[in-house]
Formats: C-alpha cells, structure tokens, sequence
C-alpha cells in the first residue's frame, strides 16, 4: 500500500490547505477545484486528506456506506432488509477518498453487470462502480480539465442528484451517490466547461512559491520522506491528530453557529458587486464561512470569515470581461475591498 506524505507537513499553499479542510467539515460546500501548476502539492494535498478524516457510521453489510442514522438516505438493499423486519447495524468505517482516472470507462464509474457472477451462475448482477464507492466521501479527477466530455456529463447529472442510476444490459438500479467532488489541473492544458465549473463551491489558485526559505524547506521535507516514508509520516501524526480532531469539533459545532443578517447581507452585496449568476455564490460564501468559523472555534460568522473566503468562494464564478485584464481574485478583491472595506 502506497504511503501518503502528511497533509500537515505540507509547506505553505494555506488557501488550498484551507478549502480542503473545510469540505471536512462541511461537505455541503459542493467541492473543491485546486488549479496551478505541476509540482505545487495539489494531488498530494488530496491523497493526504484520509488521515484527517475522522470514521463514519455506516450500515453494516452495505455495499454503498449508507448512512444509518434515522434520516439517513438509504438504498434500495437497505430499504428492503428494513421491510423484511431486519435491524440495520451500524459499523464505523473510513471515509473513501476515490481516484477517478481521466481513462475510466463509463462502465467503471457508474458500475456494470457483474461478469464473473454472470458467467458462473447465470445471475444479472449489478457490480458498483466509483461512484457508489465514493459515496458519503471524496470523488478525486486529477487533470479534470483533460476528462472526456461523456464523463463530464455523468458527473454533472450526478451531483445534481445525488443519485446514480444505471440501466443497461437487463440491469436496473438506483442507489445513492453523494460525494465531495475534487478536481485538480493545470489551467495552460485547458478550461473546464462552464457547467461543471459552477458545481465546485471553491476554488483555489496553487503556484510554486518563489520564497527561498520556503522553497528548501520543501526539499528538505520531501527528501526525508523518500529516504524514510513511515519514520517521516510518524514524525507528523501528532500534528495530523490535531487537526483531526478540530475537524471532528468543528462537524459537532457547525449546527450552532450563528449566521447574522449583516454577513449575509455583505454576502449578497459581494456577489451582487462581482456580478455572479444565481445564488450559488451566496450559498457557497455561507457554508464556506460557516465551516470556517466552526473550524476556527467561532460562535458566529463575522465580516472576516466573509473576506478570507471570498475569493475561494467566487472567483470561478466571474463573467470574463474583456474590456478588464486582471484576473479574477484581483477582481474579488476589488469588489471585498469596496463591499467590505479593507
């Protein structure tokens, strides 16, 4: 089993490091797009994320991880023990963290008829796929800008869903599939479509540090962690522990949170000044500053939690203007800077 280099010892890239964490605590957010250059920690930020997540509940048994609280959503199998008088035991298992590869068949992840019970048995068998893998947890396309257009569109209709449905080859099923999608890339290999842009809640923009001081001391820690993979990972499982931990807090505190009139008022305005369609960008600053002020240890979201999320939350949502040639955070700043003030 490949060993992941610790989240925590990752140098510098803080917004990124940020938006991640906060999809931990509130996976309502709708995901996370992390755009820059190669070699800026971006997948290794993504993979390092399982041992920040603390375990699940899930049915026992279940082959999607249902969740088996009262008002849990349930899939078909699980509803049909339940009728038949079965009580559903629950079982603590890992949050999934599933890589999609840009070569995947659509077969693999919305899942197929199960060949091997078909040939040994005569059964019409469903075998689940990514998607049903990656329920309740993270859904992770590396170079998501270069994903064939088919796959997009399974995505899309999924995460409008929350629910895959398959109807092929004399199979029909319908199960669960809710999950954070996370989609990494390199802007110069080209854009996303503008459908699939707008399902992230964040976005963050990743470069390679042009600090000296950082720039060595992120050699040095990936040099230790090639010469000795789990003597470096143990060096940094206290500090994976702690932020662990504030995750956890953070999920338990975030329905307590108050949200005052003002900040969604200064949320409305922001948008309304940076010109986003729909409201996605209001829901998007709420339950990015929310989770941010849970995982802080706030009682209530403030301006400040409004003015470090909001480039995160509403830069991929800007209309390109041609007649301005800064870029986008630029513009979100602009547009904090006047709503907000400085």
């Amino acid at each position: 089993m490949r060993i992941a280099f610790p989240f925590s010892a990752i140098v510098g890239q803080d917004e990124m490091k940020r938006a991640i964490l906060l999809t931990a605590v509130d996976p309502t957010i709708g995901g996370v797009l992390i755009l820059g250059h190669r070699g800026t920690a971006k997948s290794t930020a993504v993979r390092a994320l399982p041992a920040l997540l603390p375990a699940m509940a899930s049915v026992k048994g279940c082959r999607y991880g249902c969740d088996p609280s009262a008002n849990g959503r349930k899939c078909a199998e699980c509803l049909a023990r339940e009728r038949a008088g079965e009580a559903l035991r629950s079982e603590k298992r890992p949050v999934p963290v599933v890589d999609l590869p840009l070569g995947a068949t659509e077969d693999r992840v919305v899942g197929a008829l199960d060949l091997e019970r078909a040939l040994a048995r005569g059964e019409k068998a469903y075998e689940p796929g990514l998607l049903a893998r990656a329920h309740r947890g993270y859904l992770y396309v590396d170079e998501i800008n270069l994903l064939e257009d088919h796959l997009v569109d399974l995505l899309l209709d999924v995460a409008a869903t929350g629910e895959n449905v398959v109807e092929r080859e004399g199979i029909s099923v319908r199960h669960p599939a809710r999950f954070v999608l996370v989609g990494s890339g390199n802007p110069e290999e080209g854009d996303l479509r503008p459908q699939l842009l707008d399902r992230f809640g964040l976005s963050v923009e990743v470069t390679t540090t042009t600090d000296i001081a950082q720039r060595v001391e992120v050699v040095r820690r990936r040099d230790a962690f090639d010469r000795d993979p789990e003597g470096f990972v143990a060096a940094w499982a206290d500090a994976d522990a702690v932020a662990r931990r504030r995750v956890e807090r953070a999920r338990k505190k975030l329905e307590t949170i108050a949200v005052p009139d003002e900040v969604l008022h200064q949320a409305a305005r922001l948008c309304a000044a940076v010109g986003t369609d729909g409201i996605r960008g209001e829901l998007a600053l709420l339950r990015g500053a929310r989770a941010l002020a849970a995982y802080e240890g706030a009682r209530a979201v403030g301006l400040e939690h409004l003015r470090t999320i909001a480039a995160s939350a509403l830069r991929h949502r800007l209309r390109r203007d041609p007649l301005d040639d800064v870029g986008s955070t630029v513009r979100v700043d602009r547009a904090v800077r006047e709503v907000l003030g400085a």
